[in-house]
Formats: C-alpha cells, sequence, structure tokens
C-alpha cells in the first residue's frame, strides 16, 4: 500500500528545496512510484526519495515596519490603476493640475492621449510625469519625443528630462539616418540612441521617403518605442507633409503615444480630427466617424451644465439631453446597451436625488463625452492666473512723409484688388505688405526688394501652412504687380531716417534698463523689422540678441544662455539686455525670469499674442506682475484690429487660452473684413466692433454661468472633484517616508545586521555600505531584469566603485535643491530590489495600537489580502478585512495612524476563522458584481469595435483604391491596412479571453492585531481608578498577590474597562507589579521594562503605575494602608 496519497505535497528528501504535489500513483514491485508535479515540471520519484512536505503553519511576528514595508513591496510589485506612481519622483514642484493627465493616461482602454493645456500650464512636465508613471509600472526601454527645432536647439526637452533624472540624445540629420540604417540592418533602433529627439525639420522627402544614397523612414520596418511623446502637434495637422508621415510612422507602432499642443483645436476645423486620427486609428476613422462621435457631446455637455446649475427642472432637463444625446447616429450605435449610460438614465428617472449621487452623475455624465478619455484639457481659468498682466499702449503717430508711405501702398493694394484676379498667395503677399507698413516703414524696402528678387523666406517666418512660401517664387501672378512694387519701393527709399516709433522703443528701453530685473523681449512678426530693429538698438551701445526661425542651433542656444540671468549674471560683458524674437523663434521656450515684453507689431490672430505673452507670464515667474507694451500707429488696420478687438476680448489682460474656438472664428473674421475692399474704411470699424462684440457678449455670458455654478456649489466644482480624485491616488504606503522604510527592511534583512544603513535626520541623508555589503547588493542588481537606462546603470557604478557613502534623498523637493544627491523613489533600482525581496506571504503577524475615537475601544484581529482582477481590464486592490463590517469602511484609515508594539494579544483561533469568513464573504459578492460588470461591457465593446473596425478598413481600402497609381503611399497604406486588422484581431482576441477569465484572485499578505483606543487614553481614567480604590477598600491590600483573581474583579465591576483590564495584565505578565514592591521609588526601571516589552509610552506607564500604587499607598482620604 502507498505511504502517500494523491494530492499531498511532498519535497525531495536529498534537496529539500524541490517540492510539488503529487498527481499520479504507479503501486507496483519492487517500489512504489509517484507523478510529482513541480517547478521544472513533472517528475516521477521512487517512494523511499521523497518525504511529506511539512507544514509551517507558525506565523512569524513582525514588527511594523516589517509590516508596512511588506505592504509598499506588494503596491510597487503590482501596480494598481487607483495609485499615482509619478509622485515626488522628479526635480519639480508639486503642482495638483500637472497629474490629471497621468491620472487619464493609466486609466485609458489603450495608452494613447492628447494633452491641449492652455499656455504656460506645464505640458512638458506632465509628459515627464507620464514618463515617470510608466517607468514605476513597467520596463520602459525606449522613447522618443519630437518637437520644433527651436527646442531642440535650446535643449528644453533634454533639460527637462534630467529634471526626471533622464539622458536623452538629440538627433541630427546623420545621426537620424544612422539609425534608419542601424534599423534596415539589424531590425531594431539603435541601443545607444533609444532615448532620443527628433526634430520636425529632419522630416524631409530624402528622410521619409529615401533617395540613391541611403533608404527613408518609410523604407524599413517601423521602428517600435515603448512610448512616443510629440510636441507641438499642431506642426501635424497638415496630413500632405512628410512631417505627418513621419510622426504617423513612429505613432503607428508605438504603445504608448502623447501628443502636446496649446494651439486652438476646433471642431470646425480639421485638426482635431487629424490629430485624433493620428492618436486613435481604429476609433477616429475617417472625417465623417469623428463628426458623428462630436455630434453627441453638445448635448452631453448641457445635460452636464443642467446637473451642475441644479436649478428647477434640472433632472428634466439633462434627461432631455441625455436622450438627445442617445438619439444622435453615434448615440445609437454606441450609447445603447453602455452600463454607464444606463445607469445615468436611470438615476435620472428616479424621485429622490442624494448629493453623492448628483456628483457621481456629473462625473458619469462628462466621461460619456466621446472624447474624454483621448484628451486632458487643462485651462488656465481651472488654476487661476500665475501673474497680473500689466499692459500698456503706446501711441505713436505718423510722420507726414510715412503717412503719404503708408497711404499709397493701400491705394496700390486696394489697386491690385481690384484689377486683377488674386490667388491664395497674391493675397497674402498683399496683407503681408500691409501688415509690414503698420509694424516698420524702414523694413518695408528690403521687404519689397525680397519680393522682387524672389527671396520669399527672408519675409517672414510663415506659420500658416496653407501657404507654401517656395511656391510664391513661381507664382505668375506676382509678375503682374511688379510695376506697382516698385513705385512703392521708390518712395520708401526716399523715407526720411526719422522715426517716432522707434524713439518712443527707446523710452521703454531706457526706462527698463534701470531696474534690477533688466530684461526686456522684443516681438515682431517680421524679419525686416526685426533686423532693422537689431541694428537701431546696438548703434544705441545696447547689448541686443536676434531669433528668427532660421537662427541656427548653436547661436539660439549661445543667445538664451547670455540673456538668461541665471547663467550669465547682468555683470558678465557677454551677457544680453535685450532678445528680439519672430512667431516661431520664441516657440514652445520659457523665459519665466524675464517680466518685460514689446509687442512692435501685433498678429491679428489673438491665440498667437496669447502664445507671446505666455513665454513670460507662466508657472515659474517670480515677478508680481509682467509688463506688456503694445505699440500702436493711428490709422493702421493694426490700429483698428487692436482697438476694436484685441483689447476689447481682454487677451493683455487675463488668458484668454481658454476660448480658443471662439477666437478661431475671430481670426477668420477679421480676415474677411480686411481682405473685403468693398467696404469704407469707417464700415470696415463698424463691423469689426460689431463681430466683436458679439464675440464678447458670448465670452461673457460663458463666464457668468461658470461663476454662477461656482457660487451655487462654494467651490469649482471640477477643481475640487480632482483634488478629491489625486487625494484617493495618493498611496499611503508609496509615500517617501514609507519607501524609506522599505529600504531600511531590506538592507537590515538581506546583510542579516542590524544597524544603520541609512544615516542622518534631515531629508539629505547618507547611505553607508561597507564593500561586502555593496557586493551583496550587486549579486541581486545583476540577477534582476531590469532596463539599461541611465538611473540604473549609474546605480550598478556605484557598487562596482570603492566609495562607501552616497548622499541620498527621499523627498524630489531635496533633490531638486541638491541635485548632486541620489533620489530613492519608487523607479530606482534599489527601491524595486528591495520589493522584490521582502515578499510577504501570509504567515506574518504583527501587532499595531492606534488611538482614535473613530471607532470603539478594543482588539480587532484582521487580515490584509491583495485583489487581482481580471477580466475586461486587470487591476490589483488591497482589501484589509476584519469581522468587524463597520470597522472595515474605516480600517486603512486606522492603520495609516497606528504605531507597532512590542506585544502580541492572545487571539483565539475562533476569531482568525471569523476574519476569514468575512473575506470569503466580501470576495463572493465582489466577484459576482464582478463579473457582472464585465459581461456587460465586454459586450459593448465588441459591439462597438466591430463597427468602428468596419468602417475603418472601407476607409483604407478606398483610400488605397483611388491612389494605385502612387508607390510610397501604396507602401504606407497597405502597411496602415495589416496594422489596423491586426489591431482588430488582437483586440477582439483580447475581448472574448477577457470573457472567460473574469475572476478575483486573491493572495493573503499578512495577519495583524488591531489595539483601538479612545484618544483620551493619556489622561488618567477616573472611573477605572475609583474602581481600583473600591476593590482595595473591599478586598485588602493583598490582592495585588493574587493578579487573576485581581483581574477578574475588573472585569466584573466594570467590564467596559476592558482594555485598561488587558494591559494591566500585561504588566503583571512582564514583572512591573514585582518591581515596583521591590523598589517602589525605581520608577526610570519600569519605564523602561515597559517601553523595551510592551512599547508603552512613559504617559502610559505613569498611568498605570498610578493604577497600582493605590495598592502600595496609603490614602489619606479612606484611611487605608
Amino acid at each position: 500500500m502507498s505511504r502517500f496519497k494523491q494530492g499531498q505535497v511532498i519535497t525531495l528528501k536529498s534537496d529539500k528545496s524541490i517540492t510539488g504535489a503529487i498527481v499520479n500513483i504507479m503501486e507496483g514491485y519492487p517500489e512504489t512510484r509517484y507523478q510529482v508535479f513541480t517547478a521544472a515540471g513533472m517528475q516521477t520519484y521512487y517512494e523511499s526519495q521523497i518525504d511529506i512536505q511539512e507544514s509551517d503553519e507558525e506565523m512569524e511576528k513582525v514588527n511594523a515596519e516589517r509590516f508596512n514595508a511588506g505592504l509598499t513591496a506588494s503596491l510597487i510589485r503590482n501596480p494598481s490603476i487607483s495609485s499615482l506612481y509619478s509622485l515626488n519622483t522628479a526635480k519639480i514642484d508639486f503642482i495638483p493640475h500637472q497629474f490629471r493627465p497621468v491620472l487619464k493616461f493609466i486609466r485609458a482602454d489603450r495608452p494613447r492621449l492628447l494633452i491641449a493645456d492652455g499656455v504656460g500650464v506645464g505640458k512638458t512636465i506632465e509628459a515627464g510625469l507620464i514618463l515617470r508613471e510608466l517607468q514605476a509600472r513597467r520596463n520602459l526601454d525606449s522613447v522618443l519625443i519630437i518637437c520644433p527645432r527651436p527646442l531642440v536647439s535650446e535643449r528644453k526637452w533634454e533639460e527637462e528630462m534630467k529634471r526626471f533624472g533622464e539622458e536623452f540624445t538629440a538627433l541630427d540629420g546623420d545621426l537620424f539616418r544612422h539609425c534608419i540604417n542601424e534599423l534596415d540592418m539589424e531590425g531594431e533602433w539603435p541601443e545607444k540612441y533609444k532615448k532620443a529627439i527628433i526634430p520636425y525639420s529632419l522630416f524631409d522627402e530624402s528622410n521619409v521617403f529615401g533617395n540613391k544614397k541611403h533608404k527613408g523612414l518609410m523604407e524599413v520596418d517601423p521602428p517600435e518605442f515603448d512610448l512616443v511623446i510629440v510636441d507641438e502637434a499642431h506642426h501635424i495637422r497638415n496630413t500632405a507633409t512628410y512631417g505627418y508621415r513621419a510622426v504617423s510612422r513612429f505613432c503607428d507602432a508605438a504603445e504608448a503615444v502623447v501628443l502636446l499642443t496649446a494651439t486652438p483645436v476646433q471642431l470646425q476645423y480639421d485638426d482635431l480630427f487629424v490629430l485624433l486620427n493620428l492618436l486613435r486609428p481604429d476609433l477616429i476613422i475617417d472625417r465623417k466617424t469623428f463628426q458623428d462621435m462630436a455630434e453627441p457631446n453638445q448635448f452631453i455637455n448641457m445635460a452636464s451644465t443642467y446637473v451642475r446649475g441644479f436649478k428647477e427642472g434640472w433632472k428634466e432637463n439633462a434627461y432631455e439631453q441625455i436622450i438627445n444625446a442617445c438619439n444622435t447616429s453615434w448615440g445609437k450605435k454606441v450609447f445603447q446597451g453602455n452600463p454607464t449610460m444606463e445607469g445615468i438614465i436611470r438615476v435620472l428617472n428616479q424621485n429622490e436625488i442624494s448629493v453623492e449621487e448628483r456628483v457621481q452623475l456629473i462625473s458619469d455624465i462628462e466621461n460619456m463625452h466621446t472624447f474624454s478619455n483621448l484628451i486632458s484639457r487643462t485651462r488656465r481659468r481651472d488654476i487661476g492666473e500665475f501673474t497680473i498682466r500689466k499692459p500698456y499702449t503706446v501711441t505713436v503717430e505718423f510722420t507726414p512723409e510715412q503717412r503719404e508711405l503708408h497711404d499709397k501702398v493701400l491705394e496700390v493694394v486696394h489697386e491690385i484688388f481690384s484689377t486683377i484676379h488674386c490667388t491664395d498667395n497674391t493675397k497674402f503677399m498683399m496683407t503681408t505688405i500691409r501688415r509690414q507698413t503698420a509694424s516698420c516703414l524702414f523694413g518695408l524696402a528690403p521687404m519689397l526688394r525680397s519680393i522682387l528678387y524672389r527671396h520669399l523666406y527672408e519675409i517672414t517666418d510663415n506659420d500658416d501652412e496653407s501657404i507654401d512660401l517656395s511656391a510664391l517664387n513661381h507664382d505668375k501672378s506676382l509678375f503682374s504687380i511688379q510695376e506697382q512694387i516698385e513705385e512703392i519701393l521708390e518712395i520708401a527709399d526716399a523715407l526720411p531716417d526719422e522715426d517716432p516709433k522707434f524713439d518712443a522703443l527707446m523710452e521703454i528701453v531706457k526706462k527698463k534698463q534701470t531696474e534690477t530685473k533688466n530684461k526686456l523681449m522684443i516681438f515682431s512678426s517680421f524679419r525686416h523689422t526685426l533686423h532693422y530693429l537689431y541694428n537701431k538698438l546696438t548703434e544705441q551701445g545696447l547689448r541686443v540678441g536676434l531669433i528668427h526661425g532660421d537662427v541656427i542651433d548653436e547661436e539660439r542656444r549661445e543667445l538664451r544662455k547670455r540673456f538668461n540671468p541665471n547663467q550669465t549674471p547682468c555683470e558678465d560683458k557677454t551677457a544680453l539686455d535685450i532678445l528680439l524674437f519672430s512667431e516661431v523663434g520664441c516657440e514652445g521656450l520659457d523665459y519665466q525670469f524675464c517680466d518685460c515684453m514689446v509687442n512692435y507689431d501685433l498678429p491679428w490672430n489673438p491665440m498667437k499674442v496669447e502664445q507671446r505673452i505666455g513665454r513670460i507670464d507662466r508657472n515659474g515667474q517670480t515677478s508680481e506682475s509682467v509688463a506688456i507694451y503694445n505699440m500702436v500707429t493711428p490709422g493702421t488696420v493694426d490700429a483698428d484690429i487692436y482697438e476694436r478687438c484685441l483689447m476689447r476680448i481682454g487677451v493683455f489682460h487675463s488668458s484668454i487660452g481658454d476660448c480658443e474656438d471662439i477666437l478661431g472664428e475671430i481670426t477668420g473674421e477679421i480676415r474677411k473684413l480686411v481682405d473685403n475692399f468693398q467696404l469704407s474704411d469707417e464700415d470696415r470699424r463698424e463691423k469689426m466692433q460689431q463681430m466683436t462684440d458679439n464675440k464678447v457678449r458670448f465670452l461673457k455670458e460663458q463666464e457668468e454661468l461658470e461663476e454662477k455654478q461656482r457660487d451655487l456649489f462654494g467651490i469649482h466644482v471640477p477643481q475640487s472633484a480632482f483634488d478629491s480624485e489625486l487625494k484617493n491616488a495618493t498611496n499611503y504606503w508609496l509615500s517617501s517616508e514609507n519607501i524609506q522604510n522599505l529600504v531600511q527592511c531590506y538592507l537590515k534583512q538581506r546583510l542579516e545586521a542590524d544597524k544603520e544603513y541609512i544615516l542622518g535626520t534631515k531629508e539629505l541623508k547618507k547611505l553607508r555600505l561597507s564593500q561586502e555589503a555593496r557586493m551583496s547588493l550587486l549579486d541581486d542588481f545583476k540577477h534582476a531584469k531590469l532596463p539599461r537606462n541611465e538611473i540604473n546603470k549609474s546605480w550598478r557604478r556605484w557598487l562596482e566603485a570603492g566609495e562607501q557613502l552616497m548622499e541620498i534623498t527621499f523627498e524630489s523637493k531635496c533633490w531638486k535643491e541638491n541635485p548632486s544627491a541620489t533620489l530613492l523613489s519608487i523607479t530606482h533600482p534599489l527601491v524595486k530590489l528591495a520589493a522584490d525581496y521582502l515578499q510577504s506571504k501570509g504567515k506574518v503577524v504583527t501587532s499595531l495600537r492606534v488611538e482614535s475615537n473613530q471607532f470603539a475601544a478594543g482588539v480587532y484581529p484582521f487580515a490584509i489580502y491583495q485583489w487581482k482582477l481580471s477580466g475586461e481590464r486587470e487591476d490589483i486592490q488591497m482589501t484589509p478585512v476584519s469581522s468587524n463590517t463597520n470597522l472595515n469602511r474605516i480600517l486603512f484609515e486606522l492603520l495609516k495612524q497606528s504605531c507597532g508594539v512590542n506585544y502580541l494579544a492572545d487571539i483565539k483561533e475562533e476569531s482568525w476563522k471569523a476574519v476569514d469568513a468575512t473575506h470569503h464573504s466580501f470576495w463572493t459578492a465582489a466577484l459576482k458584481e464582478h463579473k457582472e460588470k464585465t459581461e456587460e461591457m465586454i459586450n459593448y465593446k465588441e459591439a462597438s469595435l466591430r463597427t468602428s473596425h468596419t468602417a475603418r478598413m472601407k476607409s483604407l481600402e478606398d483610400a488605397l483604391k483611388n491612389n494605385s497609381g502612387k508607390k510610397n503611399y501604396i507602401q504606407m497604406m497597405t502597411g496602415k491596412i495589416r496594422i489596423a486588422q491586426e489591431d482588430y484581431d488582437l483586440h477582439i482576441h483580447q475581448l472574448e479571453d477577457a470573457k472567460s477569465k473574469a475572476d478575483i484572485l486573491f493572495e493573503l499578505l499578512a495577519y495583524g492585531v488591531l489595539d483601538v483606543e479612545p484618544d483620551s487614553q493619556k489622561a488618567v481614567n477616573q472611573s477605572m481608578l475609583d474602581t481600583m480604590k473600591y476593590i482595595r477598600n473591599q478586598y485588602g491590600l493583598e490582592i495585588l498577590e493574587s493578579p487573576r483573581r485581581l483581574l477578574g474583579l475588573i472585569s466584573d465591576l466594570a467590564p467596559e474597562q476592558f482594555n485598561e483590564r488587558r494591559k494591566l495584565k500585561l504588566l503583571f505578565d512582564i514583572g512591573v507589579v514585582d518591581q515596583l514592591k521591590s523598589n517602589p521609588e525605581n520608577i526610570e526601571r519600569v519605564i523602561q521594562m515597559t517601553e523595551t516589552e510592551l512599547g508603552f509610552t512613559e504617559e502610559e506607564t505613569k498611568k498605570y503605575i498610578q493604577y497600582l500604587t493605590v495598592f502600595m499607598e496609603k490614602d489619606s482620604k479612606n484611611g487605608v494602608i
């Protein structure tokens, strides 16, 4: 007969590390054999080779530090979507709104997001936080950043990423082509450049489609980056450009994508469609789909407004808008069967809706916005103003000669528009001449020569992608206006040198140069104006720099360094006091150290004005106010636009970037009015004022509505809702204090020496490790599968070097102030290794105490479980369980406030079984709900996915059919069709697989005992003192010699004093009473005993001594000894 049974766990006698379960027994001669399932697979052993695995039921008692370290370790190893991991991981100030995109990103069904924040909100930091969040959750080996060339030249992204401890390489043309060649030859992007920055300017025809010398990006397999960040994404809004093709190639193959833009994204234009189509081609398939998706949003927004407004009839009005949304083309296809939408309708149909339900209703409705999971939008008004804007209008009249030239220009322009057929290019040129005239008449002659000589690139940094300056060189319509241009040029050349506008500028310059912060930025849209100003200011002996779109990278970088007083002090001879900028020259760059700017001329687009001001009015500006000087010449079209439009909409007084859709309409109206020469000057001014008044009225109505909503709630609801969301996502066990505790526990346990490895009580500390200790940690590092990034390489270098001390901190603020120190955050390898090493497996128990009035005093056994939810989405939840269901609601909060004690209460086996039974009850209910929700959501997603995929494939196949003669296009579209089908097949398979896998797996992390005491425990409990005196008077002093009887009497006479009785028992157990009887005066010894063995504070010990000395001293009142 076999000695062992099927299912028993056995161990190999010769190697106790090999264990397994018996799955089959083969009885026979001369010895019974067993098939055992081990970690190495199925193995067969003779009966004499194996022993029964002894179950170690003994639980290990751990202190509070080790208990907390186990929870922290579990959270790091198993990231949850409900917790933020990027907090405290960078050299940045904590600004709550910058975590909005991070939360949206980790909770999205796919890791792709468009961040469309207001100017100056901090998109670069937000992208860095997303990068950090991904690093904390999984290996992030490769990251690509695509941005405008000025941001590469100024090393903005390189410097910003250093704040996150990341080293990036900016690629030039040669390096970019090298990477493409390596990708072609080796099949992957070169390891050395897996953290790279590429400017849009490299995406030309040869680099994208190749030539005879080298292959292009489209000719090799798409490079697969873990994360692609596309800054100033409006640069790719034109799908016909090489830039769009290249960015699309990178994004299609990337695991995660983040697009950043602060430029207007207007639903009535293609911009938003192009960006969202690039981001999620599986969802935003074509323009028709985009329009269908956008249609319900007006109703969703109105429904949200009604619920927020909370006025009479709000339920009925909100319900009507929701039904309208459901009846749209998209609503019928997608909202039908959506569990969230069904929940919204159900709540709106209730007779009574609680405050909590209404708050949740707002969130649910706003999440039904069809683009809510794709776009993160933080407006300037959501976070308040950074500083006060102080605008000054500087009015400068023309001289008679200048007025004559200006009027002649208008006359010629009017004649050209009236007598010839104007192409868009001609209109653009004529408008540019008029604007140059209003900007600077001394730049007009050089500009006209650029037109005559076809050097049109010298005119302006053109950021209007609808106009191709190179095409203008070949536009025949320009030949027909050559005579008129020469006529203007003749007058311009004869213009006297007198320049009142420049003289007015010099007054501003002189005033600013007397101030401590003397830096001044001057903007113009025209290069000839900038060159004129540069020469004139230099003649005055001023230190001036000039940046426009064609300034080379090294020079641009050097100019910014010389302008920044933090890098080049003002007393340095090489320092610059004034920097001249074109529109493109300053794009995306930050100049918070400057607080004064001059608009020598003004763009007609209010958003471009906002972007200029946003260079200095942004997060980080230290001045209380910024000065904005606007130079205007009466009688010019620019003056009309300034007075009747720009000033009235308030762009110079506060940020208006949140109203980009209205501003886009204003810009279009301005252009129509200016180009309409059928209107007299007076008619144009009147219509411009009329148009502006209408728009301003609408903007004010919107602002008033928002203010009323804020008044109703007493606070700004969106911000308060996010504050609550951020608070919930801030996990106590991932705090810097708990990360430090995790590292300390790891070092002590791993190095098997109970000594201090982290030295210092301040935020800046020292890590001290002997050579032997470093070698042990190096061994752990080598066995861990960590990515080859700079932070991991740096840690390995230090372990291998001979230094024993490393300057460290666990606080990002301290790291910012001490950049040479090492930040030990969640992403550091030492923290990762600590989390892997300290894995609690349920066989640990701890004792904790908390002083709180939130719950009844008592001793409560509990357990911490980790739930892994699988199905439509995977998530990890940490679940605390006690047998008291009311306590479970606040158990985590009490654990956070608790401290460790050195005694373990005597908990009966039935109490632990009650905890396990409560957990099973919780788990059963949660599993049932989880499976139901998973099935509902998967059914809805499958239907939506099939609908969108059919439309997507038709769109791609039609595009391929219509361009069958274009080789490069066929190659690109064939790849898109293949990717689309693979993407669909993958997602359908994942959804169908998820249906059967919906489950909640659980793991027991630890047991514990929580001793809840009233918050007033430090004071003597008078009721307990009276009870002790009563016992003394009734039973005499000798009762102290019978601890069991004394404690029994306390239990009978004062059952509510359960905690006090239990603590007295502990004092008897450790010999405190004997110590007091032998030496009543040695109170210090007793305090030391209780602190060491029980974890009591001095105040607690003195309180219990007072109870006991009732039996040891004379009571003068009652006359009893």
